[in-house]
């Protein structure tokens, strides 16, 4: 029976360095050597596969720089040391619900996410703090940074108390930069091939903002760089220019992964496709649309012939289409030609579905026009009672529309990791609820301190909206089937002792290390690490029997088996693995299960290799102490 310890990749968050040198080595094996450090790339292979011109460390290359960026990409690839607890209390449906909301730093719970979500969230939001010199900025630390996050928020005794940049402060945008660099980095990690991310910004950083998330996501998966026109007036206080407006950043992890963005179809615009079409049954009726344009920027490969009825047909200027797509059209009847005394004028049919039957909708434009900030703050001020408990929240309707962007898709994963009020979660419920959709969201916070003792931290907050809102929904629909619960977790230290010797005491840390766990942590806390370092879902379904007087956890159909009772007797070894080896054969899991057992509960060796062989000769070869 192996023992997991905390160095143990088990007990780990994903290496991403390792996994960066593994698909390295597959593709290109001549560039790894040993050295005294292990593992290492070789500068001058590298520049022999690509050539002298194309590797470069030189100085001077076209980019975005700043003091601290080569540590906060370094921070992106340290695994974290944390884990995240569960806390069924302050959840909702914890027992059904497929959604997520967890307290913590966001930078170590997307790093604690990567084994079980990378590569499966579809669409992502984010709103981080806007760079004004007063805003908290996150500061991490590379040696420990749940330590870190844990003083900054006042869990620990003799806490630090949070601060920002100051007005006097000569690196706002550095700090700022090395704030958002390392989780743009995570995040898109966990995107799918088809994925998207949008990030709110305001004028101060989104020069910056847009040349990082080129380097993070490449040029060439730009979507766009939408304008939101936030307010309709105001600016009294404005010295010069009244700013209306802020930036939303849309990227996508492969653009051409990516679909058509199409907003969901307008009912009201089904009243302008009154022409039937008795050849395009399933694409229902269509209306005419010209072909030609007035456009005075010709361009020669939309100016040519089409022919019709003996006639070559030209455009009084150009197309709106290339000549292959026309002639498609027109080889299946698309293209309507009317004769008029100064020539032809000619029409293509707009279909009101495409050619699975699909209803199109509208592309979606780079200009928004609302909804605005008052109305955010009018939305968060119905649901909570206090307009000043969290000041400018994002409309609800303005994420609302985003998400939309993924139409007609309506089962994925979407993700806001600076969830603040809680506006992009309160969006997504009330879209599933209009449309029956089954998004499901993963949302994260950090316990910011804030001065109200009803919601003494930004991370109540969240939650509390949340609540109300799937309340209100419930209330509306009682018969819903919904899901507007969240299983609630928190960021702490790993539940796995790390060796941490006293060096007056070695006698008695020894001591100490014979349990490997923490005290105080329980049965639940340990399966979600498990959970977590495993790679599993953390909604997975998870079942619970007595054998032998003794609980036994099944997660996800017996992929993974964990008994962690505190003591397993050497006369209990016989009744828990008969048990185990039944129960997983009823389950019938479809790959190989892992059992994991607490490394103390043993009696002794006998009783833990006695379990162990019982367990093997039936086939379960994967079996872990912790």
């Amino acid at each position: 029976m192996q023992k997991i310890k905390a160095t143990s990749p088990e007990a780990q968050s994903a290496d991403l360095v390792s996994a960066n040198i593994e698909q390295l080595k597959k593709l290109f094996p001549e560039l790894l050597t040993e050295s005294t450090n292990g593992v290492a790339v070789n500068v001058d292979v590298l520049k022999a596969l690509v050539g002298d011109k194309t590797a470069t460390d030189a100085d001077e290359k076209y980019g975005l720089n700043w003091h601290g960026k080569r540590r906060a990409r370094q921070l992106a690839l340290t695994p974290s040391t944390g884990t995240l607890r569960p806390c069924p209390d302050e959840s909702v449906d914890w027992d059904s619900t497929q959604n997520l909301m967890i307290e913590g730093d966001n930078l170590e719970v997307l790093k604690l996410l990567q084994k079980s979500y990378a590569g499966k969230v579809k669409l992502i939001y984010i709103d981080p703090p806007y760079n004004t010199g007063k805003d908290f900025v996150y500061p991490d630390n590379f040696q420990d940074n749940i330590k870190n996050y844990l003083d900054l928020t006042g869990q620990t005794e003799g806490g630090i108390k949070i601060s920002s940049n100051t007005d006097a402060s000569g690196r706002f945008h550095t700090e700022w930069l090395n704030m958002v660099f390392p989780r743009l980095k995570l995040a898109r990690n966990l995107m799918t091939d088809d994925g998207l991310i949008f990030v709110s910004c305001d004028d101060s950083e989104v020069c910056n903002l847009r040349q990082l998330m080129q380097e993070v996501f490449g040029e060439e998966n730009l979507v766009a760089q939408l304008i939101w026109k936030k307010s309709y007036g105001g600016g009294a206080k404005s010295k010069h220019v009244v700013t209306l407006h802020e930036y939303i950043l849309c990227f996508a992890k492969n653009k051409d992964e990516v679909g058509r963005l199409e907003l969901p179809p307008d009912p009201a615009a089904r009243r302008y496709y009154k022409l039937i079409d008795s050849k395009h049954g399933i694409r229902g009726p269509y209306r005419l649309q010209p072909l030609s344009t007035n456009s005075n920027d010709t361009r020669e490969n939309l100016r040519y012939s089409l022919p019709f009825d003996g006639e070559d047909v030209w455009p009084e200027k150009q197309w709106q289409w290339e000549k292959s797509r026309a002639l498609e059209a027109l080889s299946k009847d698309e293209l309507v030609f009317t004769k008029k005394n100064d020539g032809w004028t000619v029409n293509y049919k707009q279909y009101l579905r495409d050619e699975d039957g699909v209803e199109r909708g509208a592309k979606p434009f780079s200009l928004l026009e609302g909804p605005y900030t008052q109305t955010g703050t009018s939305e968060f001020a119905a649901l909570l009672g206090d307009a000043k408990l969290f000041p400018f929240p994002k409309p609800r309707d303005l994420v609302g529309h985003l998400i939309q962007y993924a139409n007609p898709a309506n089962d994925f994963i979407f993700m806001d990791f600076f969830a603040g009020s809680g506006s992009s979660v309160d969006a997504l419920l009330r879209l599933n609820s209009e449309d029956g959709g089954t998004r499901r969201f993963i949302a994260v916070q950090l316990p910011e301190p804030t001065d109200r003792s009803d919601f003494p931290v930004i991370s109540e907050i969240t939650r509390a909206r949340i609540r109300k809102v799937g309340e209100e929904l419930r209330n509306l629909s009682p018969t819903i089937l919904q899901d507007v619960g969240f299983r609630a977790l928190k960021l702490d230290y790993s539940n796995i002792r790390a060796w941490n010797p006293k060096p007056t005491d070695l006698a008695q840390s020894v001591i100490d290390y014979q349990d490997n766990l923490l005290e105080g942590r329980t049965e639940s806390d340990i399966l979600y690490e498990l959970l977590l370092k495993l790679g599993l879902d953390l909604c997975v379904p998870i079942a619970t029997r007595q054998l032998a007087g003794i609980t036994l956890h099944a997660v996800g159909g017996g992929v993974l088996m964990a008994c962690l009772a505190p003591t397993i007797d050497s006369t209990e070894v016989e009744a828990l693995a008969t048990g185990i080896i039944a129960w997983r054969k009823e389950l019938a899991p479809a790959g190989d299960t892992t059992c994991v057992f607490r490394d103390s509960a043993f009696a002794d060796d006998i009783a833990k290799t006695n379990l162990t062989a019982i367990l093997e000769q039936h086939g379960i070869q994967n079996v872990r102490s912790l």
